[in-house]
């Protein structure tokens, strides 16, 4: 339920601002509307983005209000998602000046579409993930109110954190749709950053949520299946 105690609906609103938002730092930055590849990463973010939220708006509304809110947020997890949206939004026009304003990036088309395929595959993750976990809010905190306990099916039985796992697709796949090689030079810090919250993440929950601890010595993995 949302403040007013009504179920949560899909924000229509915030999802037309997100996409105008972001295609508007892409084109200017591009100087032309002509970009295939952009044109296509925000269709699928925002089809994906209003497909996600319809199903949870559908089958845990609990869930989907919880992640409008930051509410409860630990301090450390503030300044990470603070620094995370900056990056991206520093990120995008970078990779709109390399593969169309002065195209010095020439990525095959194939791999242009191996990006598509990865940003549709990350939505898919995220959806797995709700279905599992009703507890997967936006910011690291423990959900004491809602009966916060560990989920250890699905996607969690295969890595620790499956909706960073999808966000470090989403970041491989974007600079290939988009075509820049530059953009894709940036992943690592963003995946660093990526793995710094999993690591800060799971130091809290061992500490502060019932069966975690047990729950790591299970599952190896943190983002990547026998990697990492």
């Amino acid at each position: 339920m949302n403040e007013n105690g009504n179920p949560p609906r899909i924000n229509l609103r915030r999802a037309a601002f997100t996409s105008v938002g972001l295609g508007t730092f892409l084109f200017l930055a591009a100087g032309t509307l002509r970009w295939a590849g952009a044109w296509t990463f925000l269709l699928e973010i925002t089809i994906g983005g209003l497909i996600t939220e319809a199903w949870l708006a559908r089958h845990d509304p609990g869930l989907l209000a919880e992640r409008r809110t930051a509410r409860g947020q630990a301090g450390w997890d503030r300044v990470i998602t603070t620094i995370m949206p900056l990056l991206w939004l520093t990120w995008l026009p970078l990779m709109a000046l390399d593969a169309v304003r002065y195209q010095t990036s020439l990525v095959p088309f194939w791999l242009q579409c191996a990006g598509a395929v990865m940003i549709a595959a990350s939505f898919y993750i995220v959806y797995r993930t709700y279905r599992e976990n009703s507890y997967a809010a936006p910011v690291v905190k423990i959900q004491r109110e809602r009966g916060h306990a560990a989920v250890t099916t699905g996607p969690y039985a295969y890595v620790r954190h499956p909706i960073y796992a999808s966000g470090l697709l989403t970041y491989v796949g974007t600079p290939l749709l988009l075509g820049s090689w530059y953009g894709l030079a940036i992943v690592p810090v963003m995946a660093a950053l990526l793995g710094l919250r999993s690591l800060m993440e799971e130091r809290m929950l061992t500490a502060e949520l019932d069966g975690y601890a047990e729950y790591l010595e299970r599952v190896r993995y943190r983002l990547v299946p026998m990697v990492w």
